[in-house]
Protein backbone atom coordinates (compact mmCIF):
# COMPACT_ATOMS: atom_id res chain seq x y z
CA UNK A 1 0.00 0.00 0.00
CA UNK A 2 1.22 3.67 -1.03
CA UNK A 3 0.99 6.24 1.32
CA UNK A 4 -1.27 7.80 -0.88
CA UNK A 5 -3.84 4.95 -0.26
CA UNK A 6 -2.31 4.82 3.65
CA UNK A 7 -3.82 8.55 3.88
CA UNK A 8 -6.17 8.63 7.03
CA UNK A 9 -7.90 11.51 8.47
CA UNK A 10 -9.92 9.98 11.26
CA UNK A 11 -13.77 11.28 10.56
CA UNK A 12 -13.75 12.60 13.86
CA UNK A 13 -10.86 14.63 13.43
CA UNK A 14 -12.37 16.04 9.63
CA UNK A 15 -15.77 16.89 11.22
CA UNK A 16 -14.00 18.67 14.06
CA UNK A 17 -12.16 20.78 11.32
CA UNK A 18 -15.32 21.24 9.27
CA UNK A 19 -17.36 22.49 12.80
CA UNK A 20 -15.39 25.62 13.04
CA UNK A 21 -16.46 26.92 9.29
CA UNK A 22 -19.18 29.18 8.95
CA UNK A 23 -22.34 27.30 8.40
CA UNK A 24 -22.79 28.11 4.52
CA UNK A 25 -19.04 26.79 3.60
CA UNK A 26 -19.66 23.22 6.04
CA UNK A 27 -21.50 22.03 3.39
CA UNK A 28 -19.61 22.50 0.56
CA UNK A 29 -16.46 21.27 2.69
CA UNK A 30 -18.58 17.97 3.36
CA UNK A 31 -18.79 16.97 -0.28
CA UNK A 32 -15.19 17.42 -0.85
CA UNK A 33 -12.97 14.12 -0.32
CA UNK A 34 -11.44 13.98 3.30
CA UNK A 35 -8.55 12.57 1.60
CA UNK A 36 -8.12 15.18 -1.37
CA UNK A 37 -8.06 18.20 1.20
CA UNK A 38 -5.23 19.63 1.67
CA UNK A 39 -5.91 23.43 3.21
CA UNK A 40 -9.10 26.06 3.43
CA UNK A 41 -8.47 29.43 2.45
CA UNK A 42 -10.32 32.29 3.66
CA UNK A 43 -9.30 36.05 3.25
CA UNK A 44 -11.06 39.25 3.62
CA UNK A 45 -13.70 40.14 0.55
CA UNK A 46 -12.31 36.99 -1.65
CA UNK A 47 -14.73 33.85 -1.91
CA UNK A 48 -13.39 30.97 0.00
CA UNK A 49 -11.11 28.30 -1.64
CA UNK A 50 -10.09 24.64 -0.75
CA UNK A 51 -7.06 23.51 -2.30
CA UNK A 52 -6.88 20.09 -3.05
CA UNK A 53 -4.60 17.60 -4.36
CA UNK A 54 -3.73 18.85 -7.92
CA UNK A 55 -6.54 21.60 -8.11
CA UNK A 56 -8.18 24.47 -6.29
CA UNK A 57 -12.29 24.23 -6.03
CA UNK A 58 -14.13 27.56 -5.06
CA UNK A 59 -16.47 26.68 -2.03
CA UNK A 60 -18.86 29.88 -2.34
CA UNK A 61 -19.39 32.87 -4.70
CA UNK A 62 -20.10 35.02 -1.23
CA UNK A 63 -16.63 36.73 -0.36
CA UNK A 64 -15.18 36.53 3.24
CA UNK A 65 -16.53 38.87 5.96
CA UNK A 66 -14.78 39.47 8.97
CA UNK A 67 -17.65 38.26 10.98
CA UNK A 68 -16.63 34.63 9.09
CA UNK A 69 -13.00 35.29 10.39
CA UNK A 70 -13.84 36.27 13.70
CA UNK A 71 -16.09 33.19 13.72
CA UNK A 72 -13.30 30.74 12.96
CA UNK A 73 -10.88 32.24 15.57
CA UNK A 74 -13.76 32.27 18.15
CA UNK A 75 -13.56 28.09 17.76
CA UNK A 76 -9.79 27.54 18.16
CA UNK A 77 -7.18 27.52 20.30
CA UNK A 78 -5.51 30.83 21.13
CA UNK A 79 -3.42 31.88 18.01
CA UNK A 80 0.45 32.00 19.47
CA UNK A 81 3.16 35.15 18.41
CA UNK A 82 3.70 32.63 15.29
CA UNK A 83 0.25 33.62 14.16
CA UNK A 84 -0.74 29.80 14.63
CA UNK A 85 -3.39 27.91 16.41
CA UNK A 86 -4.91 24.35 16.18
CA UNK A 87 -7.89 22.64 17.28
CA UNK A 88 -7.11 20.27 20.38
CA UNK A 89 -6.05 16.36 20.17
CA UNK A 90 -6.15 17.17 16.06
CA UNK A 91 -3.54 17.51 13.40
CA UNK A 92 -4.70 20.38 11.95
CA UNK A 93 -3.66 24.01 12.06
CA UNK A 94 -4.97 27.25 11.45
CA UNK A 95 -2.55 30.14 10.46
CA UNK A 96 -3.34 33.81 10.38
CA UNK A 97 -2.69 36.59 8.33
CA UNK A 98 -2.92 39.79 9.43
CA UNK A 99 -2.89 43.74 8.26
CA UNK A 100 -0.84 46.33 9.54
CA UNK A 101 -2.69 47.38 12.60
CA UNK A 102 -2.80 43.19 13.49
CA UNK A 103 -6.50 42.52 12.77
CA UNK A 104 -6.67 39.54 11.26
CA UNK A 105 -7.68 39.31 7.51
CA UNK A 106 -6.87 35.97 6.22
CA UNK A 107 -6.63 32.27 7.41
CA UNK A 108 -5.44 28.98 6.49
CA UNK A 109 -6.70 25.96 7.37
CA UNK A 110 -4.40 22.78 6.97
CA UNK A 111 -6.09 19.53 7.23
CA UNK A 112 -3.87 17.58 9.32
CA UNK A 113 -3.06 13.69 8.49
CA UNK A 114 -0.98 11.04 10.35
CA UNK A 115 -0.03 8.81 7.55
CA UNK A 116 1.46 5.16 8.29
CA UNK A 117 4.12 3.94 5.76
CA UNK A 118 4.97 7.17 4.32
CA UNK A 119 8.39 6.45 5.78
CA UNK A 120 9.31 3.10 4.09
CA UNK A 121 12.09 4.78 2.05
CA UNK A 122 13.46 5.64 5.11
CA UNK A 123 12.79 3.03 7.45
CA UNK A 124 16.85 1.55 7.06
CA UNK A 125 17.92 4.98 7.61
CA UNK A 126 15.97 5.69 10.97
CA UNK A 127 16.81 2.39 12.26
CA UNK A 128 20.27 2.86 11.93
CA UNK A 129 20.81 5.41 14.69
CA UNK A 130 22.31 8.08 12.25
CA UNK A 131 21.24 11.67 12.68
CA UNK A 132 18.89 12.45 9.66
CA UNK A 133 17.83 15.84 8.05
CA UNK A 134 14.94 16.35 5.90
CA UNK A 135 14.65 19.25 3.06
CA UNK A 136 12.24 19.96 0.73
CA UNK A 137 9.68 23.18 -0.26
CA UNK A 138 6.62 23.73 1.87
CA UNK A 139 3.99 20.69 1.19
CA UNK A 140 6.03 17.92 0.26
CA UNK A 141 5.16 16.52 3.54
CA UNK A 142 8.58 16.69 5.80
CA UNK A 143 5.85 17.38 9.00
CA UNK A 144 3.75 14.65 7.59
CA UNK A 145 7.17 12.46 7.64
CA UNK A 146 8.97 13.94 10.73
CA UNK A 147 5.66 12.19 13.17
CA UNK A 148 5.90 8.99 11.27
CA UNK A 149 9.78 8.63 12.26
CA UNK A 150 9.05 9.32 15.88
CA UNK A 151 5.88 7.12 15.58
CA UNK A 152 8.59 4.27 14.77
CA UNK A 153 11.49 4.83 16.92
CA UNK A 154 8.99 5.07 19.49
CA UNK A 155 6.97 2.14 18.80
CA UNK A 156 8.79 -0.34 16.53
CA UNK A 157 12.32 0.52 17.79
CA UNK A 158 11.44 0.98 21.43
CA UNK A 159 13.75 4.15 21.59
CA UNK A 160 12.82 6.99 24.21
CA UNK A 161 12.20 9.87 21.59
CA UNK A 162 11.42 13.35 22.70
CA UNK A 163 9.22 15.65 20.22
CA UNK A 164 10.34 19.23 20.00
CA UNK A 165 7.24 20.49 19.00
CA UNK A 166 7.31 24.51 18.72
CA UNK A 167 4.10 25.12 16.60
CA UNK A 168 1.91 21.70 17.85
CA UNK A 169 2.46 20.89 14.31
CA UNK A 170 3.86 17.36 15.16
CA UNK A 171 1.67 16.00 17.90
CA UNK A 172 -1.30 18.21 17.62
CA UNK A 173 -3.02 20.94 19.52
CA UNK A 174 -3.97 20.68 23.57
CA UNK A 175 -2.03 18.77 25.70
CA UNK A 176 -2.32 15.59 24.96
CA UNK A 177 -0.27 14.28 21.93
CA UNK A 178 -2.26 13.02 18.72
CA UNK A 179 -1.95 9.23 18.93
CA UNK A 180 -0.04 9.86 15.37
CA UNK A 181 3.63 10.20 17.27
CA UNK A 182 2.82 6.88 18.71
CA UNK A 183 4.46 6.46 21.96
CA UNK A 184 7.04 9.44 21.72
CA UNK A 185 6.90 11.84 24.32
CA UNK A 186 6.10 15.73 23.13
CA UNK A 187 7.69 19.09 25.06
CA UNK A 188 6.04 22.53 23.79
CA UNK A 189 7.61 25.35 23.09
CA UNK A 190 5.68 28.79 24.79
CA UNK A 191 7.53 30.88 22.12
CA UNK A 192 9.51 30.37 18.86
CA UNK A 193 12.22 31.81 19.80
CA UNK A 194 12.92 29.44 22.80
CA UNK A 195 12.57 26.34 20.69
CA UNK A 196 16.74 26.25 20.77
CA UNK A 197 16.12 26.79 24.67
CA UNK A 198 13.80 23.80 24.48
CA UNK A 199 16.42 21.50 22.38
CA UNK A 200 18.32 21.99 25.06
CA UNK A 201 16.42 21.39 28.06
CA UNK A 202 14.80 17.90 26.14
CA UNK A 203 18.48 16.25 26.49
CA UNK A 204 19.47 17.19 30.00
CA UNK A 205 16.16 16.90 31.74
CA UNK A 206 14.74 13.66 30.22
CA UNK A 207 17.56 11.56 28.76
CA UNK A 208 16.18 10.87 25.33
CA UNK A 209 18.00 8.31 22.95
CA UNK A 210 16.08 10.20 20.25
CA UNK A 211 14.70 13.82 19.48
CA UNK A 212 12.81 15.15 16.97
CA UNK A 213 12.43 18.95 15.53
CA UNK A 214 10.77 20.59 13.34
CA UNK A 215 12.32 23.54 10.95
CA UNK A 216 15.35 24.39 12.25
CA UNK A 217 15.76 28.18 10.73
CA UNK A 218 17.78 30.26 12.93
CA UNK A 219 22.00 29.98 13.89
CA UNK A 220 20.80 29.26 17.97
CA UNK A 221 18.76 26.36 17.12
CA UNK A 222 21.75 25.42 14.05
CA UNK A 223 23.72 25.35 17.44
CA UNK A 224 21.61 23.23 19.50
CA UNK A 225 21.30 20.67 17.11
CA UNK A 226 25.06 20.30 17.12
CA UNK A 227 25.38 19.83 20.42
CA UNK A 228 22.50 17.08 20.87
CA UNK A 229 24.38 15.30 18.12
CA UNK A 230 27.75 15.35 20.19
CA UNK A 231 26.00 13.95 23.44
CA UNK A 232 25.32 10.95 21.04
CA UNK A 233 21.23 11.46 20.61
CA UNK A 234 20.07 10.64 17.87
CA UNK A 235 18.48 13.67 16.11
CA UNK A 236 15.98 13.73 13.16
CA UNK A 237 14.72 17.32 12.14
CA UNK A 238 13.40 19.11 9.03
CA UNK A 239 15.24 22.37 7.91
CA UNK A 240 14.33 25.21 5.25
CA UNK A 241 16.00 24.51 1.63
CA UNK A 242 14.73 22.25 -1.58
CA UNK A 243 18.29 20.56 -1.67
CA UNK A 244 21.50 20.32 0.05
CA UNK A 245 23.12 23.14 -2.21
CA UNK A 246 20.57 25.59 -0.90
CA UNK A 247 21.52 24.60 2.86
CA UNK A 248 25.21 24.91 1.84
CA UNK A 249 24.79 28.61 0.63
CA UNK A 250 22.69 29.65 3.51
CA UNK A 251 24.85 30.92 6.04
CA UNK A 252 22.48 30.70 9.06
CA UNK A 253 22.17 27.00 8.24
CA UNK A 254 25.32 26.27 6.43
CA UNK A 255 26.51 24.48 10.38
CA UNK A 256 24.04 21.98 9.94
CA UNK A 257 26.51 20.19 6.69
CA UNK A 258 29.88 21.32 8.16
CA UNK A 259 29.65 24.96 7.35
CA UNK A 260 32.18 26.56 5.09
CA UNK A 261 35.20 28.95 4.84
CA UNK A 262 37.19 30.24 2.69
CA UNK A 263 41.24 29.03 2.21
CA UNK A 264 43.96 30.52 0.63
CA UNK A 265 46.51 27.80 -1.07
CA UNK A 266 50.11 27.97 -2.05
CA UNK A 267 50.98 27.89 -5.94
CA UNK A 268 52.51 24.80 -5.51
CA UNK A 269 49.10 22.90 -3.80
CA UNK A 270 47.02 25.18 -6.27
CA UNK A 271 48.42 23.72 -8.85
CA UNK A 272 48.26 20.02 -7.30
CA UNK A 273 44.32 20.11 -6.81
CA UNK A 274 44.27 21.72 -10.56
CA UNK A 275 42.19 24.88 -9.00
CA UNK A 276 41.99 28.35 -7.65
CA UNK A 277 44.83 29.77 -5.17
CA UNK A 278 41.41 30.99 -3.13
CA UNK A 279 38.77 28.01 -2.66
CA UNK A 280 35.84 27.08 -0.36
CA UNK A 281 36.17 24.00 1.86
CA UNK A 282 33.83 22.61 4.76
CA UNK A 283 34.89 23.65 7.78
CA UNK A 284 33.71 21.21 10.55
CA UNK A 285 32.23 17.53 10.60
CA UNK A 286 28.25 18.07 9.72
CA UNK A 287 25.97 17.78 12.52
CA UNK A 288 23.81 15.78 10.26
CA UNK A 289 25.30 12.30 8.97
CA UNK A 290 22.41 11.74 6.22
CA UNK A 291 20.16 14.51 4.56
CA UNK A 292 17.49 13.09 2.64
CA UNK A 293 15.88 15.81 -0.18
CA UNK A 294 12.23 15.07 -0.64
CA UNK A 295 11.49 15.37 -4.20
CA UNK A 296 7.89 14.48 -3.67
CA UNK A 297 5.93 12.77 -1.03
CA UNK A 298 6.64 9.59 -3.06
CA UNK A 299 10.16 10.27 -4.18
CA UNK A 300 13.58 11.27 -2.27
CA UNK A 301 16.88 11.93 -3.22
CA UNK A 302 19.42 10.43 -0.35
CA UNK A 303 23.12 11.80 0.66
CA UNK A 304 24.43 9.18 3.08
CA UNK A 305 27.47 10.82 3.69
CA UNK A 306 27.15 14.53 4.23
CA UNK A 307 30.72 15.10 4.48
CA UNK A 308 31.22 13.45 1.19
CA UNK A 309 28.32 15.31 -0.44
CA UNK A 310 29.70 18.65 0.80
CA UNK A 311 33.00 18.46 0.02
CA UNK A 312 32.05 17.08 -3.77
CA UNK A 313 29.82 20.42 -4.15
CA UNK A 314 32.36 23.10 -2.62
CA UNK A 315 34.67 21.43 -5.45
CA UNK A 316 32.37 22.01 -8.31
CA UNK A 317 31.52 18.22 -8.86
CA UNK A 318 28.09 16.75 -9.01
CA UNK A 319 26.71 15.41 -5.88
CA UNK A 320 25.51 12.08 -6.68
CA UNK A 321 22.88 10.76 -4.61
CA UNK A 322 20.71 7.80 -3.70
CA UNK A 323 16.90 8.30 -5.80
CA UNK A 324 14.62 6.74 -3.92
CA UNK A 325 11.22 6.22 -5.17
CA UNK A 326 7.72 4.37 -4.28
CA UNK A 327 6.20 2.38 -6.85
CA UNK A 328 3.13 0.59 -6.58
CA UNK A 329 3.98 -0.12 -3.11
CA UNK A 330 7.69 -1.27 -3.48
CA UNK A 331 10.75 1.55 -2.84
CA UNK A 332 12.62 1.56 -5.91
CA UNK A 333 16.19 2.62 -5.60
CA UNK A 334 18.76 3.72 -8.13
CA UNK A 335 22.27 5.49 -8.23
CA UNK A 336 22.80 9.63 -8.82
CA UNK A 337 25.46 9.82 -11.34
CA UNK A 338 28.53 12.16 -9.50
CA UNK A 339 30.25 13.08 -12.68
CA UNK A 340 29.28 13.39 -16.75
CA UNK A 341 31.59 11.02 -18.36
CA UNK A 342 34.39 12.80 -20.23
CA UNK A 343 34.37 14.19 -23.59
CA UNK A 344 36.42 12.83 -26.30
CA UNK A 345 39.30 14.96 -28.07
CA UNK A 346 38.21 17.42 -30.37
CA UNK A 347 38.68 16.23 -34.07
CA UNK A 348 40.93 17.57 -36.30
CA UNK A 349 43.21 19.25 -34.24
CA UNK A 350 46.71 18.55 -33.28
CA UNK A 351 47.01 17.27 -29.07
CA UNK A 352 49.37 17.33 -26.62
CA UNK A 353 51.43 13.69 -26.03
CA UNK A 354 48.78 12.90 -22.45
CA UNK A 355 45.55 14.24 -24.03
CA UNK A 356 43.33 15.18 -21.05
CA UNK A 357 41.00 17.85 -19.93
CA UNK A 358 42.51 20.59 -17.44
CA UNK A 359 40.21 21.66 -14.83
CA UNK A 360 38.48 25.23 -14.65
CA UNK A 361 40.20 27.87 -14.30
CA UNK A 362 38.99 31.29 -13.14
CA UNK A 363 36.26 32.24 -14.97
CA UNK A 364 36.93 29.75 -17.15
CA UNK A 365 35.90 25.76 -18.01
CA UNK A 366 37.12 22.70 -19.41
CA UNK A 367 40.38 22.71 -22.19
CA UNK A 368 39.79 19.83 -24.15
CA UNK A 369 43.15 18.73 -26.09
CA UNK A 370 45.30 20.76 -23.60
CA UNK A 371 47.71 18.80 -20.66
CA UNK A 372 46.82 17.70 -17.44
CA UNK A 373 48.02 20.48 -14.80
CA UNK A 374 49.51 23.66 -16.11
CA UNK A 375 49.59 24.44 -19.67
CA UNK A 376 52.75 25.73 -21.58
CA UNK A 377 52.98 28.20 -24.19
CA UNK A 378 55.42 29.40 -26.12
CA UNK A 379 55.77 32.81 -27.74
CA UNK A 380 56.63 31.90 -31.73
CA UNK A 381 57.52 35.61 -33.74
CA UNK A 382 55.29 37.19 -31.20
CA UNK A 383 55.46 39.13 -28.14
CA UNK A 384 56.20 36.67 -25.03
CA UNK A 385 56.09 39.91 -22.34
CA UNK A 386 53.03 40.69 -23.92
CA UNK A 387 51.97 37.30 -23.91
CA UNK A 388 53.01 36.96 -20.01
CA UNK A 389 50.64 40.12 -19.29
CA UNK A 390 47.32 39.00 -20.94
CA UNK A 391 48.25 35.48 -19.48
CA UNK A 392 48.18 37.32 -15.81
CA UNK A 393 45.26 39.30 -16.58
CA UNK A 394 43.13 36.27 -17.80
CA UNK A 395 44.49 34.27 -14.93
CA UNK A 396 44.72 30.24 -16.46
CA UNK A 397 46.43 27.74 -14.99
CA UNK A 398 49.14 28.60 -18.07
CA UNK A 399 52.82 29.71 -18.16
CA UNK A 400 54.88 31.02 -21.06
CA UNK A 401 57.96 28.67 -21.40
CA UNK A 402 61.51 29.70 -24.28
CA UNK A 403 61.84 26.93 -26.09
CA UNK A 404 59.09 25.27 -28.50
CA UNK A 405 59.80 21.74 -27.93
CA UNK A 406 58.57 22.21 -24.56
CA UNK A 407 55.30 23.97 -25.58
CA UNK A 408 51.70 21.96 -25.45
CA UNK A 409 50.57 25.28 -27.00
CA UNK A 410 52.05 27.53 -29.78
CA UNK A 411 51.00 31.32 -30.33
CA UNK A 412 51.94 32.58 -33.46
CA UNK A 413 51.68 35.47 -36.36
CA UNK A 414 49.07 34.12 -39.15
CA UNK A 415 51.91 34.56 -41.65
CA UNK A 416 54.39 32.80 -39.33
CA UNK A 417 51.66 29.85 -39.12
CA UNK A 418 53.28 27.54 -41.77
CA UNK A 419 56.47 27.91 -41.13
CA UNK A 420 58.26 24.55 -41.58
CA UNK A 421 60.47 24.82 -38.82
CA UNK A 422 57.40 25.28 -36.61
CA UNK A 423 55.18 22.53 -37.93
CA UNK A 424 57.73 19.78 -37.87
CA UNK A 425 57.82 20.29 -34.26
CA UNK A 426 54.56 20.33 -33.67
CA UNK A 427 53.21 17.46 -35.24
CA UNK A 428 55.68 15.69 -33.51
CA UNK A 429 55.41 17.10 -30.10
CA UNK A 430 51.39 17.37 -30.72
CA UNK A 431 51.45 21.10 -29.63
CA UNK A 432 48.43 23.09 -30.93
CA UNK A 433 49.24 25.96 -32.99
CA UNK A 434 46.97 29.06 -32.45
CA UNK A 435 46.95 31.81 -35.19
CA UNK A 436 46.61 35.24 -34.15
CA UNK A 437 46.51 38.10 -36.81
CA UNK A 438 48.50 41.00 -34.64
CA UNK A 439 51.14 41.12 -32.19
CA UNK A 440 48.13 42.71 -29.79
CA UNK A 441 47.39 41.98 -26.55
CA UNK A 442 43.44 42.34 -27.89
CA UNK A 443 44.13 39.51 -30.38
CA UNK A 444 46.11 37.60 -27.32
CA UNK A 445 43.18 38.04 -25.33
CA UNK A 446 40.60 36.75 -27.83
CA UNK A 447 42.25 33.39 -28.92
CA UNK A 448 43.20 32.69 -25.38
CA UNK A 449 39.28 33.05 -23.87
CA UNK A 450 38.71 30.71 -26.94
CA UNK A 451 40.83 28.56 -25.53
CA UNK A 452 40.84 28.47 -21.75
CA UNK A 453 36.92 29.43 -22.24
CA UNK A 454 37.34 32.40 -20.16
CA UNK A 455 33.85 34.26 -20.01
CA UNK A 456 35.20 37.77 -18.67
CA UNK A 457 32.61 39.45 -16.41
CA UNK A 458 30.59 36.34 -15.36
CA UNK A 459 30.70 34.50 -12.44
CA UNK A 460 32.77 31.40 -11.93
CA UNK A 461 30.22 28.87 -10.69
CA UNK A 462 27.69 29.91 -13.96
CA UNK A 463 30.79 29.49 -16.36
CA UNK A 464 31.50 26.38 -14.83
CA UNK A 465 27.73 25.44 -14.82
CA UNK A 466 27.57 26.51 -18.71
CA UNK A 467 30.93 24.65 -19.55
CA UNK A 468 29.34 21.07 -17.69
CA UNK A 469 25.81 21.83 -19.28
CA UNK A 470 27.66 22.08 -22.88
CA UNK A 471 30.25 19.42 -22.33
CA UNK A 472 27.18 16.95 -21.33
CA UNK A 473 25.31 17.69 -23.92
CA UNK A 474 28.10 17.21 -26.67
CA UNK A 475 28.56 13.91 -25.01
CA UNK A 476 24.94 13.12 -25.75
CA UNK A 477 25.09 14.70 -29.61
CA UNK A 478 28.23 12.97 -30.28
CA UNK A 479 27.20 8.85 -28.53
CA UNK A 480 23.25 9.03 -29.53
CA UNK A 481 23.12 11.25 -32.24
CA UNK A 482 20.19 13.30 -30.72
CA UNK A 483 19.27 16.81 -30.66
CA UNK A 484 19.62 18.60 -27.31
CA UNK A 485 18.89 22.17 -26.01
CA UNK A 486 20.81 23.91 -23.42
CA UNK A 487 19.34 26.04 -20.61
CA UNK A 488 18.63 30.22 -21.75
CA UNK A 489 21.65 31.87 -20.63
CA UNK A 490 23.11 35.13 -21.20
CA UNK A 491 24.82 36.02 -24.42
CA UNK A 492 28.34 35.72 -23.00
CA UNK A 493 27.64 32.12 -21.48
CA UNK A 494 25.90 31.43 -24.71
CA UNK A 495 29.08 32.87 -26.89
CA UNK A 496 31.18 30.70 -24.18
CA UNK A 497 29.38 27.18 -25.50
CA UNK A 498 29.13 28.27 -28.57
CA UNK A 499 33.23 28.09 -28.71
CA UNK A 500 33.24 24.80 -26.93
CA UNK A 501 30.55 23.50 -29.38
CA UNK A 502 32.62 24.24 -32.12
CA UNK A 503 35.58 22.50 -30.93
CA UNK A 504 33.61 19.08 -32.39
CA UNK A 505 32.07 20.26 -35.76
CA UNK A 506 28.42 19.97 -34.29
CA UNK A 507 25.81 22.46 -35.41
CA UNK A 508 24.47 24.90 -33.00
CA UNK A 509 21.44 26.95 -33.14
CA UNK A 510 20.22 29.86 -31.00
CA UNK A 511 16.52 30.38 -30.32
CA UNK A 512 14.16 32.36 -28.69
CA UNK A 513 14.31 35.87 -27.38
CA UNK A 514 16.07 37.14 -23.82
CA UNK A 515 15.96 36.16 -21.46
CA UNK A 516 14.93 33.06 -22.68
CA UNK A 517 17.25 32.66 -25.77
CA UNK A 518 19.43 29.54 -25.57
CA UNK A 519 21.37 26.83 -27.98
CA UNK A 520 20.34 23.39 -29.54
CA UNK A 521 23.06 21.35 -30.32
CA UNK A 522 22.50 19.25 -33.51
CA UNK A 523 24.34 15.70 -34.64
CA UNK A 524 26.94 16.43 -37.34
CA UNK A 525 25.31 16.47 -40.90
CA UNK A 526 21.93 16.90 -38.98
CA UNK A 527 18.89 18.88 -41.31
CA UNK A 528 18.75 22.35 -39.07
CA UNK A 529 15.62 24.26 -39.65
CA UNK A 530 16.53 28.33 -38.85
CA UNK A 531 13.89 30.19 -38.56
CA UNK A 532 13.87 33.84 -40.18
CA UNK A 533 14.28 35.63 -37.78
CA UNK A 534 16.74 33.50 -36.05
CA UNK A 535 19.60 33.94 -38.92
CA UNK A 536 21.19 37.34 -38.41
CA UNK A 537 24.33 37.12 -36.23
CA UNK A 538 23.75 37.61 -32.94
CA UNK A 539 26.01 40.67 -31.85
CA UNK A 540 28.71 39.28 -28.57
CA UNK A 541 27.71 35.60 -29.26
CA UNK A 542 28.80 35.65 -32.96
CA UNK A 543 27.20 33.99 -35.74
CA UNK A 544 24.11 31.93 -34.74
CA UNK A 545 25.98 28.67 -36.14
CA UNK A 546 28.83 27.52 -34.91
CA UNK A 547 32.40 28.06 -36.83
CA UNK A 548 35.50 26.18 -37.00
CA UNK A 549 37.97 28.15 -34.52
CA UNK A 550 40.90 30.13 -36.25
CA UNK A 551 43.40 27.95 -35.73
CA UNK A 552 46.64 27.02 -37.56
Amino acid sequence: MSPRDAIAVPDDDYRLLMGVLPEPLKAAVRDLSPGEVLEVVMDLGRPPEARLTGRVVRLSESPITREDLAHVLSQVGTVSEDNRAGIERTLHRVSAIRNRQGKVVGLTLRVGRAIFGTIDMLKDLIASGLNILLLGRPGVGKTTKLREVARVLADDLGKRVMVVDTSNEIGGDGDIPHPGIGGARRMQVSRPDRQHDVMIEAVENHMPEAIIVDEIGTSAEAAAARTIAERGVQLVATAHGNTLENLVLNPTLSDLVGGVHTVTLSDEEARRRHTQKTINERRAPPTFDVVVEMVSRDEVLVHRDTAQSVDRLLAGENVGGERRQLVEGQVEVKEEPRAVAPLPAPPSEPLAPAASRAAPRRGGGAQPGLRQGTTRIYAHAASRDLLERVLRDLGPDARVVGRLENADVVLTLRSRANDPKLRKIAEKTGARVLAIKRNSSSEMRRVLRDVFLIAEGVDEDQVREAVMEAEHAIQRVLSEAVVVPLAPRPPRLRKLQHRLVSRYHLETVSHGSEPQRHLIIYPLGALVDIPREQQEMEGEEGATRSQPPMYG
